[in-house]
């Protein structure tokens, strides 16, 4: 993963050990002040969100822990891999669009951020400037011409 990625990673994990934790268990102390527990809807989805924070935590642990960080400002070339931003334009409505691969944990493709295991990224992998992609897509093929290629 980037070391963006990766400080992202550790932001939320942060916010979820010292913010996250200490409202639900306010809440908790807050509902089980409301009296009986087995009739308490609040009782109740306070423990269900505390349940969904701590395995967060834990998914984000796991993942810091085994995280291998590239800085992507130190690789270059004009060869597509981890870590690039390419601009490609669409062959068919000549729209330009902009995606940096990255490891999947921090893949968002509204943020033009896509994982290295996806169709598009898959296409672009070992391709360059000039070069035309055919890209798989669960809503058909789509074709495209890589524009640039940087690290950053």
């Amino acid at each position: 993963m980037t070391a963006g990625g990766f400080a992202a990673l550790e932001v939320e994990l942060k916010h979820r050990q010292q913010v996250e934790r200490q409202r639900i268990i306010t809440a908790i102390s807050e509902a089980r002040a409301l009296g009986d527990l087995s009739e308490n809807a609040e009782y109740h989805a306070a423990k269900e969100a505390q349940s969904l924070n701590e395995g967060r935590i834990l998914e984000l642990e796991s993942l810091i822990g085994r995280a291998d960080i590239i800085d992507v400002s130190k690789l270059g070339g004009d060869t597509i891999k981890f870590g690039a931003t390419v601009k490609l334009i669409d062959d068919d409505t000549e729209e330009e669009k902009s995606y940096q691969i990255v490891g999947e944990p921090e893949s968002d493709v509204k943020s033009g951020k896509v994982s290295i295991g996806s169709p598009i990224a898959r296409a672009l992998i070992g391709k360059k400037v000039g070069d035309s992609v055919q890209v798989n897509t669960p809503g058909g093929g789509k074709s495209y011409e890589v524009v640039s290629v940087v690290f950053r």
